[in-house]
């Protein structure tokens, strides 16, 4: 019985990606036709959550990079202070 609702779950996902297809492929003319009137061109596309998140990640870095130079830095810098006692 649980392979019959496997089967139910992908029919009804397929159903629902063709759906989507048939809905944007019946609003392509009326879009086509809103940007030629309003003379707009395409808005950029909003960043992915992909994207977000290797932006973010990208920041950690950078400030991960800074604090351990920072820290390597303060050793060096109390290392020639014993040192030169």
């Amino acid at each position: 019985m649980n392979k019959h609702f496997e089967d139910a779950r992908y029919y009804l996902k397929r159903a629902g990606e063709t759906a989507k297809k048939g809905v944007e492929a019946e609003l392509e003319p009326v879009r086509e036709r809103f940007t030629e009137l309003t003379g707009e061109e395409e808005p950029e596309p909003e960043p992915n959550r992909l994207e977000k998140i290797r932006a973010d990640l990208k920041e950690v870095q950078e400030n991960a990079e800074g604090e351990a130079k920072e820290a390597i830095k303060d050793a060096r810098e109390k290392i020639d202070d014993y040192r030169a006692e």
